[in-house]
């Protein structure tokens, strides 16, 4: 920092010296405040504890970006996905994309916060924090520098009042001591030595007196001469590096002030571009877009199922002699009985079945033909035939008309003769039995 060499010493400019100076010299603490040695101590200090405070405002700060931007990276890999875009199908629905973009946006405004966070750190802490020790040292420095003037003003001081006792004293003692050799030449009874005497003691107090007033002179001149020095040179050019230590501090507050918001427009553009990119990862959502998507994913190509067709139940009811008989047309049986398209017609009627799962009731008599049978659809909604059926099937329906039409045969030798010929042929022969199960011949 320049310094400006006795400038302040209050003396008057000249007549032809710009505004300029005269302006400078009036706003000079050494000249206007050369008094206020006190005052110009506690304002500096006042400074350094400005700047101080400051700093730590700073760093405060700086702390909390920090933490802020640390909370916004936790936000973000909290909610980033854990799988690929190959993994995951909901990648492809553009509402997810654009929350993906509004993620990643916002990772990159944490990034930000970061820098903001660096640069106030780095601009205005540290290097506040390194200036303020400079001026507090600088300013230890000068005030040193002030008292140790005013300590030599006061010692020069002390040394012109004893000059100036001791000539006081000097004074009074040869004034008495002429005083008694006048009075002792006007004694007639005085002899002449003492008179004498006298006079040599009053000579010598005279002698002494006029030695103190030469020293008190000189102390005097000496005083003067340095009290001048004293608030004309030594303490103007003190104070004037006062005011340029604190004038510098104010300069460095002031870069640290602008820092604090340069700071924060640096990274402006660029927390602009971020929040566009949020913008317009929300106008790429296209609500027809996910639905015609959503279709490509999950469309089946079944088409819907028909009309159930009505099941007369009552046909057994109203059927002639030659009907009642245990013979049954074969595709109807083969239709009700075949396992894969009962499977096929389920799966298709109900489409909202997480499995289609139809469970095999237990083959009944009434599964196969008879005159007691319910009607064909009744049958085919059964189900596919259970386990053991299918293993053996020749077996499994002979034992089951054996068990079924033996006890019966009483009951139905009372019908007509064809009826009673058809069930006894069933209930004996075996190759009957299996004419009336085509499916497994």
């Amino acid at each position: 920092v320049p310094r400006r060499r006795g400038a302040g010493l209050g003396r008057p400019s000249s007549p032809g010296a710009p505004a300029e100076e005269e302006e400078a010299a009036s706003m000079d603490w050494g000249a206007e405040l050369w008094d206020q040695f006190d005052t110009i101590e506690r304002h500096t200090q006042w400074g350094l504890d400005l700047m101080d405070k400051y700093v730590k405002f700073v760093k405060e700060r700086t702390e909390i970006e920090q933490a802020y931007a640390k909370q916004l990276r936790n936000l973000v890999k909290k909610h980033l996905p854990k799988r690929t875009a190959r993994e995951d199908p909901e990648s492809k629905f553009c509402q997810y994309q654009a929350f993906l973009q509004v993620v990643r946006e916002l990772n990159d405004f944490a990034g930000q916060r970061e820098v903001v966070a660096e640069n106030l750190l780095t601009r205005i802490c540290v290097e506040l924090a390194k200036y303020s020790q400079e001026f507090k040292q600088e300013r230890k420095s000068h005030l040193q520098e002030g008292r140790r003037a005013q300590q030599q003003l006061e010692n020069c001081f002390k040394q012109l009042e004893n000059s100036k006792r001791k000539f006081e004293r000097d004074c009074r003692e040869a004034e008495k001591a002429m005083l008694t050799a006048e009075k002792l030449d006007q004694d007639i009874n005085a002899t002449k030595a003492d008179v004498e005497k006298a006079k040599q003691q009053a000579n010598l107090r005279s002698h002494m007196a006029e030695e103190s007033k030469n020293e008190y002179a000189s102390c005097l001149q000496k005083f003067n001469r340095s009290q001048s020095q004293f608030y004309f040179l030594e303490m103007p050019q003190i104070f004037s590096k006062l005011q340029e230590m604190d004038e510098c501090r104010v300069r460095r507050l002031k870069e640290g002030y602008s820092i604090f918001s340069e700071t924060e427009q640096q990274v402006v553009p660029i927390i602009g571009k971020c929040l566009e990119g949020m913008k317009a990862a929300a106008d790429l959502v296209d609500e027809k877009n996910d639905s015609q998507m959503l279709i490509e994913l999950h469309k089946s190509g079944f088409e819907r199922p028909g009309d159930l067709e009505f099941e007369d139940f009552s046909q057994p009811m109203n059927r002639t002699s030659s009907d009642s008989s245990l013979g049954t047309p074969r595709g109807t049986l083969d239709s009700r009985l075949d396992p894969r398209l009962l499977g096929r017609n389920k799966a298709k009627r109900w489409p909202f079945s997480r499995k289609n799962k139809l469970p095999p009731p237990p083959l009944s008599p009434l599964n196969c033909p008879s005159s007691s049978s319910p009607s064909p659809s009744s049958s085919a909604i059964n189900g596919p035939p259970s386990p053991k059926f299918t293993r053996d099937p020749l077996s499994y329906c002979l034992n089951e008309i054996n068990k079924t039409v033996k006890p019966r045969i009483t009951s139905f030798r009372s019908l007509r003769r064809g009826v009673s010929g058809t069930f006894s042929s069933i209930s004996w022969h075996p190759a009957s039995a299996v004419q009336k199960c085509p499916q497994y011949a």
